[in-house]
């Protein structure tokens, strides 16, 4: 993901685009050692959320499908009422929800990830403050309101839960209107 990040930079400023293709293969390996752990040690939980759980249109079997939900090493949640009923236990004002948890305090890295994928074009909403539909907890190590396109309002949110052995990324869309500054 950071790797794509960086070819479309590269590409953006016009730059290295006359290297052959075996040179674009080495890239990400160089991009990696570059960026340290945090780049080269991504968790497939922290990978399908970031592939995933931004893009709308989705049914739960779809995102099931897509990130390979019933074999992969994570549990996912998900929801689009947009699409399809919510659960009758859902947090009132969510709309949508697509979240991965999985063994582990990964925290640090889920956030460095995280951070990379929403400063990828196209940009993941400016940061608003917290909408009342949602408060951190004592295990949350990220929380932010995020104000999309079309007056929408989503929240992203990173913590553990079980005595910090479960990692868990959530991104809430909220239903239109909800959430939004005054």
């Amino acid at each position: 993901m950071i790797a794509q990040v960086f070819f479309a930079l590269i590409r953006r400023m016009g730059a290295c685009t006359h290297l052959p293709r075996a040179r674009w293969v080495q890239a990400p390996i160089l991009l990696a050692l570059l960026c340290g752990p945090a780049a080269a040690n991504t968790h497939p939980a922290i990978d399908a959320f970031n592939t995933w759980c931004f893009k709308a249109g989705q049914t739960e079997t779809q995102a099931r499908s897509n990130m390979n939900a019933d074999t992969a090493p994570f549990t996912l949640t998900f929801w689009d009422d947009s699409l399809e009923p919510r659960p009758a236990d859902a947090p009132r004002g969510v709309e949508r929800r697509c979240e991965v948890a999985f063994d582990g305090d990964h925290t640090e890295t889920a956030i460095t990830a995280l951070r990379a994928q929403m400063a990828t074009p196209p940009v993941f909403g400016t940061g608003i403050p917290l909408p009342d539909t949602h408060k951190a907890t004592a295990t949350t190590a990220l929380i932010e309101g995020r104000a999309l396109l079309r007056g929408r309002v989503a929240v992203v949110h990173v913590g553990t839960r079980n005595n910090n052995t479960e990692t868990f990324m959530a991104v809430d869309r909220l239903y239109a209107g909800l959430g939004l500054p005054n």
